[in-house]
């Protein structure tokens, strides 16, 4: 494998710092918005073009990053071929499920017991030869 290293010269004009630290923070604060999930409740600052493009893959609502990978992992799993929409509202019931039943009578015994659940699974799973 090569490297190709070009060295072309290249006309950088400087700006005054409080002028170009000025304008940057101006621009990042007029095109972030903050949109909150409709799965999950998360709120996470996005620009305007982001949050369209997520609104127009799902059907009109905005979900966060990790529900947006929950669904697509409903969509993997499942035995038959299911749309995005029945996958989205699938997860939005399992959130929904999930918030209604409050936090655990004891948080350290159910911390416990779910890392005991992944380590056997992990544990379960076969594994390629290294």
């Amino acid at each position: 494998m090569s490297a190709t290293i070009i060295n072309d010269p290249m006309v950088i004009s400087a700006a005054a710092p409080e002028t170009q630290a000025t304008s940057t923070k101006l621009v990042a604060q007029s095109e972030v918005e903050f949109a909150k999930c409709d799965c999950c409740g998360l709120t996470e600052e996005c620009t305007p073009a982001y949050i369209e493009r997520v609104r127009e893959r799902y059907q009109g609502k905005w979900i966060c990053g990790l529900c947006a990978e929950a669904v697509k992992d409903e969509i993997v799993r499942t035995e038959r071929l299911i749309s995005t929409e029945e996958a989205m509202t699938r997860h939005m019931n399992f959130c929904q499920k999930f918030v209604s039943s409050g936090p655990p009578p004891d948080p350290t015994v159910h911390l416990i017991s779910a890392m005991r659940s992944i380590l056997r699974r992990s544990l379960d799973s076969p594994r390629g030869l290294r």
